[in-house]
């Protein structure tokens, strides 16, 4: 897909058909069910392209898409999903992230239901792709879905994050482009699936010196 290096869209034809594609992606790979989970991107124009409310990500349709202002207001398309505002708000706060996936996707929304994790850094390192993909994962309070509250949540710790789970409700992960964020969050499902494969065995965690190495 043509897009530019700082991760913006080329055009926003280009941005709708990527779009569905990853959708179809993350159907394949069994990270969405139903009608759960959204996507966002940065357009060259400083809109957004959302998906809207209730739409399966698997069979998005590219034209009924919807385009967003940077206040949310709809410019195009169909009604976007509730939680387009954080999706905003982290794009606003983090000029790195220029797309974003939210899934409900089985490991991380179960590793979002644990108690007592570290809100700024939920998970401790097994192995040396979390570290360099993701960094250290955020988690945000529970909040309603549709919350404003979660975009406030999210505008807090978005500087320089670029993984986050939302307590009891699921992942948010950006990306440079749609592809960049699917990436991305394969890395932290398969890493909070490696959390529950091996819990309860006593395992080994990157030391910081190790950790260090690899920043």
């Amino acid at each position: 897909m043509d897009c530019k290096s700082a991760g913006a869209y080329a055009d926003e034809a280009s941005a709708r058909e990527h779009m569905c594609s990853i959708g179809k992606a993350l159907l394949a790979q069994g990270l969405v069910a139903g009608a759960a989970g959204n996507m966002s991107c940065l357009l060259p124009d400083g809109t957004f392209l959302v998906t809207p409310t209730g739409s399966s990500l698997g069979s998005l349709d590219a034209t009924n898409l919807s385009k967003v202002s940077a206040d949310n207001e709809l410019l195009s398309g169909a009604k976007p999903t509730k939680e387009s505002r954080f999706h905003i708000a982290v794009m606003q706060n983090n000029p790195e992230i220029k797309a974003i996936i939210h899934l409900h996707s089985t490991y991380a929304t179960a590793y979002a239901c644990l108690d007592g994790l570290d809100p700024h850094d939920a998970i401790k390192p097994i192995t040396p792709y979390v570290v360099m993909r993701l960094g250290k994962v955020q988690v945000t309070p529970y909040r309603k879905p549709g919350s404003p509250l979660i975009a406030e949540d999210l505008a807090k710790v978005a500087a320089g994050n670029k993984a986050f789970l939302l307590s009891n409700h699921g992942m948010v992960v950006g990306g440079k482009t749609l592809e960049d964020a699917l990436n991305n969050a394969q890395e932290l499902e398969e890493t909070c699936k490696l959390y529950f494969i091996t819990r309860g065995a006593p395992v080994r965690h990157l030391t910081a010196e190790e950790i260090a190495e690899l920043l």
